[in-house]
């Protein structure tokens, strides 16, 4: 049955208020409920700071659910699942007991299971000294696995998804074993892949390796019925580098203080001067926006462009940053009308909530 995608940015803000965002509750809800049972206290803890810190990368995410058209709310489930898998463990690598790379890549063992239907469990805590989760990372994974085991275009997407999951664990690993390694091992990482995107930095291949929004719009497509080869092969090289690496260098500009108090790498620290940092998100946005005009449902996509620039930037963390106010005026103008519209309705949307 054929469905519409949203064109204008009110009627995308209405879907998102009205059903998307519930929707994403009521999931985050179950898993809160989860979290809050696991017997172990350091893994209930990493578990229960994810949902309750990172709600807004579920929420965003899930805005792809809308091209799952009358399947929305099994792509909210999935896009949900998986984004909760991605920040727990990020949580554990990121402010856990750990600094080992094995452990690491056996916790993103999961992500990868998550994506393929067949695959069996892992013992994913297998490297660390905290195991007994009472089954919620299992569980998140066999309900993203349940999510696309009756997919019938499944295997249009398969080696997409799988190659976005495979760089993201990659970054993970090599983000958070010792300080002094982290440097060298991304370096080292990004030789592989310089020859294809010799147009990035190592810490701009990274930032763009991030990003979990390629997976949720290729899987929310496939729910839709409305998968090609020729769609997915474009939406891959679409997503990857420039809408993710948008989507993470954002990320990274808002948090520069905190992860300077917090000790955490931050991809905006390597770039040599604050303008040649603005230069190249002004670059980013350039093209990102000119690598969505081949897709289909082409407003909706940069809906999502320029509600990223909106979004981030309307962070009330940007006030405390030194220029903040002139970069966001920048970006703003280059993100166009309609990242000025997400910027002032996230604005409005943060005020009434609290």
């Amino acid at each position: 049955m054929p469905y519409s995608i949203p064109r204008t940015s009110p009627i995308l803000m209405k879907n998102v208020y009205t059903r998307i965002f519930p929707q994403v509750d009521r999931e985050l809800s179950f898993w809160k409920n989860r979290a809050n049972e696991i017997p172990d206290h350091e893994l209930r803890k990493q578990a229960q700071d994810s949902i309750r810190d990172k709600k807004f990368h579920c929420q965003g995410g899930a805005v792809y659910s809308i091209l799952a058209g009358p399947y929305w709310r099994e792509a909210v489930r999935f896009i949900v699942a998986y984004q909760t898998i991605s920040d727990y463990l990020d949580n554990l690598c990121d402010r856990s007991t750990s600094l080992d790379p094995r452990d690491f890549r056996m916790l993103h063992q999961s992500m990868q299971d998550a994506l393929k239907p067949a695959e069996s469990i892992k013992p994913y805590y297998f490297y660390r000294d905290e195991q007994n989760d009472g089954e919620y990372l299992s569980d998140l994974v066999r309900t993203c696995q349940n999510c696309l085991r009756n997919l019938s275009g499944y295997p249009l997407i398969s080696t997409h998804i799988q190659q976005l999951e495979g760089l993201y664990a990659d970054l993970q690993v090599h983000k958070h074993v010792k300080e002094e390694e982290r440097i060298p091992r991304l370096e080292e990482w990004f030789e592989e892949y310089r020859e294809k995107w010799p147009y990035l930095s190592w810490y701009e291949f990274s930032a763009c390796s991030g990003s979990t929004l390629g997976i949720f719009c290729l899987v929310s497509y496939t729910m839709g019925g409305r998968m090609s080869q020729s769609l997915a092969d474009e939406l891959f090289e679409s997503y990857f580098p420039f809408m993710q690496g948008l989507h993470i260098l954002l990320d990274y500009y808002i948090d520069q203080q905190e992860d300077l108090e917090e000790g955490d790498l931050n991809f905006c620290n390597y770039y040599k001067t604050p303008e040649e940092m603005k230069r190249r998100l002004l670059f980013f946005i350039e093209q990102t926006n000119k690598n969505v005009q081949r897709l289909p449902d082409r407003q909706f996509h940069e809906m999502v462009h320029n509600g990223l620039v909106g979004l981030y930037l309307a962070d009330p963390k940007v006030a405390h940053l030194s220029g903040g106010r002139e970069v966001t005026r920048k970006l703003l103008r280059a993100g166009g009308i309609r990242s000025a519209f997400f910027h002032l309705n996230v604005k409005v949307y943060n005020r009434f909530k609290r």
